[in-house]
């Protein structure tokens, strides 16, 4: 299982399912995360925390610990 977090900078990864429960994975699907979205990995900050990615027409931060709930390919 490859996770969001783990994917390289300047890759385009396809979510194949959010993992998490309750709160957390409604909050990651209110941004736009849904099960075969692309999303193209920018950058990630000097202390790798959080990763910036481009999804559906719009720039998003994301912390780590969200990104590692979001398993792609």
């Amino acid at each position: 299982m490859k996770t969001l977090k783990q994917a390289a900078i300047g890759s385009t990864v396809k979510v194949v399912k959010i993992h998490g429960e309750g709160a957390l994975k409604r909050r990651i699907m209110d941004m736009g995360i849904t099960k075969g979205v692309e999303i193209y990995v920018r950058k990630v900050a000097p202390l790798g925390d959080p990763i910036e990615v481009t999804l559906r027409g719009y720039e998003l931060s994301i912390r780590k610990a969200d990104a590692d709930n979001i398993e792609v390919e």
